[in-house]
């Protein structure tokens, strides 16, 4: 079985929670068998090389769409169903901002495509996409795929509320690497030590994380690079931050390692996640975990986390007070490392697939 992964044409230059799941998804599947080419949305591909087309990220609809009507092969789709709009209508600046407030979260991410399109900042592959909309070339590549390969429950309810389209599915839960993140060398905790391992882009919401902890008796290690498109965003928060915040570039996974074995606290307060990997890697190492209850993380983290109000600075502070003096949950800790793996992962995709390629 031969399959391309096609994603985003920035997956390298800006890389996130789905590079990596990409990429590990990717390398377990070879060893069951299945040869993987990760294509980007832009590249030229030899569609008759492949038996299968597995798309990640159905909130791009402009960059599936092409493939689909130029290859004509079964595909299956990863949605990432991301939803920028709360932060894009509530915290998005400018005359931007403000437009934003008057439309749908379809409407905001065709505005945005087009936009991008005009300004010459990414090319626009489907003149299709233009007519249909963001909506409804949604809905086109939902009800044209063989199978979708929602990852939670949540995210597939979420589709089908938003697009009223019941198309069959697996789900596929992310996961993480047992092997590198876990907590054996039993590094005592620092309390008072607080990462946030995230893209730094608005979506995130650090800047609120550093008003909360800002002159605080915590440090706070922000680790990741600034997403390509929002520059002035991270030179705003590095310009409020105080001495205790300490912006740490994007580092290999490795050396992720020991942040989290010292770390007590790991934080994610974004306006919404899907999963949060950073967070599932973190929870392994032992570090209780602060995270935001919009999207779909709740169905990892349930009753295992403390949850924020990212629109509140004070409300970020006190679950991260909360979480700085718990007790690590073992149980959880246990149950990412067993189930929440990305050689899982692979293996429930690879189900996936025999149900539509004969073996």
């Amino acid at each position: 079985m031969k399959v391309a992964f096609i994603t985003r044409s920035s997956l390298l230059l800006s890389s996130g929670g789905d590079t990596l799941q990409v990429f590990n998804t990717a390398k377990y599947l070879e060893e069951l068998g299945v040869n993987v080419d990760i294509k980007l949305t832009h590249e030229k591909i030899n569609y008759e090389a492949y038996d299968l087309l597995h798309f990640f990220s159905v909130i791009r609809p402009a960059d599936i769409l092409p493939h689909i009507r130029k290859s004509r092969k079964p595909f299956v789709v990863t949605p990432l169903l991301i939803d920028y709009s709360e932060f894009d209508k509530q915290f998005r600046k400018g005359l931007t901002g403000i437009i934003f407030r008057f439309f749908s979260p379809d409407q905001i991410e065709y505005l945005k495509t087009i936009a991008r399109w005009t300004r010459r900042q990414q090319r626009l592959r489907s003149f299709s996409y233009v007519l249909k909309g963001q909506r409804s070339s949604i809905k086109y590549i939902l009800m044209k795929a063989a199978l979708i390969l929602p990852n939670s429950a949540m995210e597939y309810e979420q589709m089908t509320r938003q697009y009223a389209i019941a198309s069959p599915y697996n789900i596929i839960h992310n996961g993480i690497e047992p092997g590198l993140f876990n907590n054996s060398c039993e590094i005592e905790k620092d309390k008072h030590m607080v990462l946030s391992v995230a893209r730094i882009e608005g979506l995130k919401n650090q800047i609120n994380l550093i008003r909360a902890l800002n002159n605080s008796e915590y440090q706070l290690h922000i680790i990741g690079k600034p997403a390509i498109n929002q520059i002035k965003y991270y030179e705003e928060c590095r310009s409020l931050a105080a001495k205790n915040i300490h912006f740490v570039n994007h580092i290999p996974q490795k050396e992720l390692l020991p942040y989290y074995q010292k770390a007590k606290v790991h934080i994610l307060p974004s306006w919404f996640e899907t999963c949060g990997l950073s967070s599932l890697e973190a929870a392994a190492t032992g570090c209780n975990i602060v995270i935001t209850p919009k999207g779909f993380a709740p169905e990892y983290f349930q009753d295992h986390a403390f949850y924020c109000d990212p629109s509140s600075p004070a409300s970020i502070k006190q679950a991260i007070d909360s979480a700085s003096t718990a007790d690590t949950c073992k149980v959880f800790q246990q149950k990412i490392l067993s189930d929440f793996t990305w050689q899982n992962a692979a293996s429930k995709t690879y189900e996936a697939y025999k149900k539509i390629l004969p073996i």
